[in-house]
Protein backbone atom coordinates (compact mmCIF):
# COMPACT_ATOMS: atom_id res chain seq x y z
CA UNK A 1 0.00 0.00 0.00
CA UNK A 2 1.24 3.21 -0.67
CA UNK A 3 0.60 6.74 0.48
CA UNK A 4 -0.96 9.43 -2.06
CA UNK A 5 0.85 12.56 -2.27
CA UNK A 6 -3.28 14.36 -2.08
CA UNK A 7 -3.72 12.54 1.03
CA UNK A 8 -0.87 13.75 2.93
CA UNK A 9 -1.21 16.25 5.77
CA UNK A 10 1.65 18.14 7.28
CA UNK A 11 2.51 17.75 11.10
CA UNK A 12 5.26 17.98 13.05
CA UNK A 13 6.87 15.76 15.69
CA UNK A 14 9.89 16.62 18.70
CA UNK A 15 11.86 13.74 19.17
CA UNK A 16 12.67 12.30 23.16
CA UNK A 17 16.39 13.19 23.94
CA UNK A 18 16.37 11.96 27.58
CA UNK A 19 15.58 13.82 31.15
CA UNK A 20 17.27 16.96 32.13
CA UNK A 21 18.10 18.59 35.58
CA UNK A 22 15.47 21.28 36.35
CA UNK A 23 17.03 24.29 37.99
CA UNK A 24 15.55 26.75 40.42
CA UNK A 25 16.27 30.87 39.64
CA UNK A 26 19.67 30.56 41.39
CA UNK A 27 20.97 27.41 39.13
CA UNK A 28 20.70 25.26 41.79
CA UNK A 29 18.98 22.16 40.92
CA UNK A 30 16.17 20.88 42.59
CA UNK A 31 16.57 17.12 42.85
CA UNK A 32 13.55 16.77 39.71
CA UNK A 33 14.19 16.32 36.51
CA UNK A 34 11.46 16.73 32.83
CA UNK A 35 11.66 15.11 29.38
CA UNK A 36 14.02 16.75 26.98
CA UNK A 37 12.71 16.63 23.37
CA UNK A 38 14.33 18.12 19.94
CA UNK A 39 13.27 20.68 18.01
CA UNK A 40 9.57 20.49 16.19
CA UNK A 41 10.28 18.77 12.77
CA UNK A 42 8.14 18.83 9.64
CA UNK A 43 6.49 15.66 8.38
CA UNK A 44 3.78 15.48 6.05
CA UNK A 45 2.13 11.42 6.09
CA UNK A 46 -1.45 10.34 5.75
CA UNK A 47 -3.86 10.97 9.07
CA UNK A 48 -7.18 9.70 9.86
CA UNK A 49 -9.89 11.49 10.92
CA UNK A 50 -10.74 8.51 14.10
CA UNK A 51 -9.90 5.52 15.13
CA UNK A 52 -12.24 2.85 14.34
CA UNK A 53 -12.37 -0.96 14.85
CA UNK A 54 -10.27 -1.66 11.44
CA UNK A 55 -6.94 -0.23 13.31
CA UNK A 56 -7.85 -1.93 16.40
CA UNK A 57 -6.86 -5.03 15.12
CA UNK A 58 -3.69 -3.86 13.62
CA UNK A 59 -2.58 -2.71 16.74
CA UNK A 60 -3.21 -5.61 18.33
CA UNK A 61 -5.73 -5.22 21.66
CA UNK A 62 -4.77 -1.39 21.90
CA UNK A 63 -7.95 0.76 21.64
CA UNK A 64 -6.89 3.91 23.75
CA UNK A 65 -5.45 5.46 21.13
CA UNK A 66 -7.64 8.76 18.69
CA UNK A 67 -6.04 8.76 15.30
CA UNK A 68 -3.62 6.91 12.90
CA UNK A 69 -0.85 8.04 11.02
CA UNK A 70 0.33 5.75 8.01
CA UNK A 71 3.78 6.55 5.95
CA UNK A 72 5.59 5.32 2.89
CA UNK A 73 8.70 6.30 4.51
CA UNK A 74 10.40 3.56 6.63
CA UNK A 75 13.29 5.83 7.35
CA UNK A 76 10.38 8.20 9.67
CA UNK A 77 12.05 8.50 12.87
CA UNK A 78 9.04 8.78 15.58
CA UNK A 79 9.36 5.95 17.65
CA UNK A 80 6.58 5.31 20.72
CA UNK A 81 8.42 8.56 23.00
CA UNK A 82 7.46 11.13 20.67
CA UNK A 83 5.45 14.10 21.28
CA UNK A 84 3.41 15.29 18.07
CA UNK A 85 1.46 18.37 16.64
CA UNK A 86 -1.49 17.61 14.82
CA UNK A 87 -4.03 19.60 15.52
CA UNK A 88 -2.03 23.27 15.75
CA UNK A 89 1.28 23.87 15.08
CA UNK A 90 4.36 23.70 16.99
CA UNK A 91 4.57 26.38 20.56
CA UNK A 92 6.36 25.88 23.73
CA UNK A 93 5.44 27.16 27.19
CA UNK A 94 7.48 29.61 29.10
CA UNK A 95 9.53 26.93 30.32
CA UNK A 96 10.53 25.91 26.76
CA UNK A 97 8.91 22.64 26.96
CA UNK A 98 6.70 21.92 23.68
CA UNK A 99 3.13 22.05 24.24
CA UNK A 100 2.59 19.07 21.61
CA UNK A 101 -1.14 17.82 21.40
CA UNK A 102 -0.72 13.95 20.75
CA UNK A 103 1.85 11.45 22.26
CA UNK A 104 2.87 8.21 20.16
CA UNK A 105 0.83 4.84 21.61
CA UNK A 106 2.30 2.00 19.50
CA UNK A 107 3.75 1.72 15.87
CA UNK A 108 3.46 -1.07 13.50
CA UNK A 109 5.69 -1.63 10.79
CA UNK A 110 4.98 -3.39 7.66
CA UNK A 111 6.79 -3.96 4.39
CA UNK A 112 5.50 -0.74 2.50
CA UNK A 113 4.48 1.46 5.59
CA UNK A 114 4.68 2.28 8.73
CA UNK A 115 1.37 3.33 11.11
CA UNK A 116 0.99 5.08 14.41
CA UNK A 117 -1.16 5.14 16.83
CA UNK A 118 -1.67 8.39 18.54
CA UNK A 119 -3.30 9.78 21.27
CA UNK A 120 -4.80 13.45 22.18
CA UNK A 121 -3.57 15.34 24.91
CA UNK A 122 -3.55 18.34 26.96
CA UNK A 123 -0.75 19.61 28.01
CA UNK A 124 -0.97 22.78 29.62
Amino acid sequence: MRVLLRNKRTFYYCLYQGREPIVDENGNRTGEDRPSYSEPQEMTANISPASGISQTEQFGNLENYDKVIVTDDMDCPIDEHSVLFIDKEPEHSIDGEPMYDYTVRRIAKSINSISIAVRKVNVS
